[in-house]
């Protein structure tokens, strides 16, 4: 997936052809349409407008905004296809009424105030981190607000990916036990428990976010099937000869190389023979002379930048299990692109 200039027209189509494109113009139009999109949920601007279209004025009196600022935001967005404009009205599209309605299960709300209120703000660090190449280790400096964040917007993300995760994990018959390294919502977990109802999971993650956590587990009335275990995967000991899983989801790229490997191989120790133990998560694209994959070098700019690790390739996760003495055992893709499920065994 790529962030790309598209003509509208001819005339716009000429001029890309000529690079007659001014781009660095673009590059700060970018960051406007990012943080008035940004905005846009924090003042429930798509909510006001959730039951029918709305006029500026609506939707001011809704969301407190003033006319003048309210009518170019609307403008941003509709020319971002998340409106549409008829007979002096704002009324959602598709688009805005699957993702960014608080009612709609498939939301990404959560996810987008984090973006806004701990993300932006992280990206005024960018320079220094280019400069010295040391990250914010950002789960050692979270204030109590952005720890009440953190695992909302995690919710967010494991919502597109959970029940696709489930079906493609490799798990024995009749599994009794998994560890979920990092799981903090427990979404990867909830959908597994769903799948085998003789599993068991223990969520080992950072007591901060145990803490902020709980509520969204609660919801869905697992019982004792899950819990939580605060602790810390780098420095924790995860027994010997238990799971018949231990699955790992967007915690990779917070770890160095020797944190991965170390972990894996705590994690071959703890696992039954033939078990397998899962990494999930995105890729970093292996260097070439025509980057396509423009979702994966940025999220492992800002990883580095927030963690001094950043995305892996398929090769270094393979290599990681490996390192800790498992088997690859097979790569699962999701239908989302950049996605990979890298599942090793042990023997």
């Amino acid at each position: 997936m790529k962030i790309v200039y598209k003509p509208e027209n001819l005339k716009d189509w000429i001029v890309k052809k000529a690079n007659l494109m001014p781009v660095p113009f673009f590059i700060f139009t970018s960051a406007i349409l990012a943080k008035s999109e940004m905005l846009a949920f924090k003042f429930d601007v798509f909510d006001a407008a959730k039951d029918s279209p709305q006029t500026i004025e609506q939707i001011g009196q809704k969301t407190k905004l003033h006319p003048r600022g309210l009518r170019s935001l609307m403008n941003i967005l509709t020319a971002r296809g998340y409106f549409e404009y008829k007979y002096g009205k704002f009324g959602l599209t598709k688009i805005s009424k699957k993702w960014f309605l608080k009612e709609n299960p498939d939301n990404m709300c959560s996810f987008m105030r984090y973006a806004n209120e701990v993300q932006w703000n992280e990206l005024s660090y960018l320079e220094e981190f280019l400069r010295t190449g040391k990250g914010l280790q950002v789960h050692d400096t979270y204030t109590e607000e952005q720890w009440n964040l953190y695992p909302l917007q995690q919710e967010d993300l494991a919502k597109m990916v959970a029940k696709e995760a489930a079906k493609m994990i490799p798990m024995p018959s009749n599994p009794a036990e998994m560890l979920d390294i990092g799981g903090s919502h427990g979404l990867f977990s909830v959908e597994l428990c769903k799948k085998y109802p003789t599993l068991k999971s223990t969520i080992l993650e950072l007591p901060q976010a145990v803490e902020k956590a709980r509520p969204i587990l609660a919801k869905f009335n697992m019982g004792d099937r899950i819990s939580y275990r605060a602790g810390n995967a780098l420095t924790d000991d995860f027994g010997e000869n238990r799971y018949d899983l231990i699955f790992m989801a967007g915690v990779a790229h917070h770890f160095t190389s020797e944190q991965n490997s170390a972990v894996s191989g705590k994690a071959r120790k703890a696992l039954k023979p033939s078990a397998c133990f899962v990494i999930q998560d995105l890729l970093r694209p292996e260097t070439s002379s025509r980057m396509k994959n423009m979702v994966g070098v940025v999220w492992d700019m800002y990883f580095n930048l927030t963690s001094t690790a950043g995305l892996w390739s398929l090769s270094e996760l393979i290599d990681f299990q490996q390192k800790g003495g498992l088997v690859h055992y097979k790569v699962n893709k999701f239908k989302i692109p950049y996605f990979v499920q890298v599942c090793a065994k042990k023997e």
